[in-house]
């Protein structure tokens, strides 16, 4: 008979089969949109922010009533009130985020020093920053909101109750990566990933997820063209006050979510 731990839902053979079925559920509604687009009149972004809401509403559907799990859990499943996290916990979490942009621009710059952007990938991610309604709702909103809910609050979930505290954290990270399904937001993704898969096994809420990655994806379209336009002086500014603020934030949040016992150790 399976104990508690090894039926907890997802596996990581779950997990991906739980991405193809929302991918195959994003294709579906994208191409029932297409065909209704005559009297529609949505142009391409705004009909993958559509897909991307309703796909992954049929999948939380089913996975959230199979589970029996509430949006209450989903979102906050800690024993302090969201207050108290959105108060206390998500400030030092914002302080993270100047140092992870400046960190991962470099990353990706170095990136594409090496393995060149093609025409396909260019043509994508300037429609992900072209700044109309539709693709500032995609990235800043949509994104944040819809992949935390899956891959923290169900994948992560589950890989908690699976596996061990550090393999868990790292495989829902490779996962967030390759999700991206480019080399480009792999790198992205999998840094990021490990840092909201921290984050949600230390307090146990998408609340300082959600406000993590909405800020960082809002920041990284606000300053993309500064940073490439920044001289090395300004740059070099930036990486300090990024790094004090980065300081800061790691200090508050070491001593907020960190046991006693176990900074004593690492001390």
């Amino acid at each position: 008979m399976p104990s508690p731990k090894s039926a907890a839902f997802p596996s990581l053979a779950q997990a991906a089969l739980l991405f193809v079925a929302l991918f195959l559920c994003e294709f579906v509604v994208g191409a029932a949109l297409r065909d209704a687009n005559g009297w529609l009149g949505l142009n391409g972004m705004q009909i993958g922010v559509l897909s991307a809401v309703l796909g992954n509403g049929c999948v939380f559907a089913v996975v959230m009533h199979f589970q029996k799990l509430t949006y209450r859990e989903l979102f906050h499943h800690a024993p302090s009130s969201p207050g108290s996290m959105l108060m206390l916990v998500v400030p030092p979490v914002l302080l993270l985020v100047p140092a992870l942009l400046l960190t991962l621009t470099s990353a990706l710059q170095l990136l594409t020093a090496v393995i060149p952007l093609s025409a396909w990938e260019e043509s994508f991610f300037s429609r992900m920053a072209d700044g109309s309604v539709a693709a500032v709702l995609a990235v800043c909103v949509m994104a944040p909101l819809l992949e935390e809910m899956l891959f923290r609050g169900i994948v992560l979930r589950g890989f908690l109750q699976r596996y061990p505290r550090w393999q868990a954290i790292l495989m829902s990270a490779l996962l967030f990566g390759a999700a991206h399904m480019n080399i480009y937001q792999f790198v992205v993704g999998f840094v990021m990933g490990t840092v909201l898969a921290w984050l949600y096994e230390r307090t146990r809420s998408l609340i300082p997820c959600i406000a993590l990655h909405a800020t960082y994806n809002t920041t990284t379209l606000l300053l993309a063209d500064w940073l490439e336009a920044a001289s090395a002086s300004r740059l070099l500014w930036a990486v300090v006050a990024a790094l004090a603020l980065a300081v800061c934030g790691v200090v508050a949040l070491r001593a907020m979510l960190v046991p006693r016992a176990v900074r004593g150790k690492s001390a």
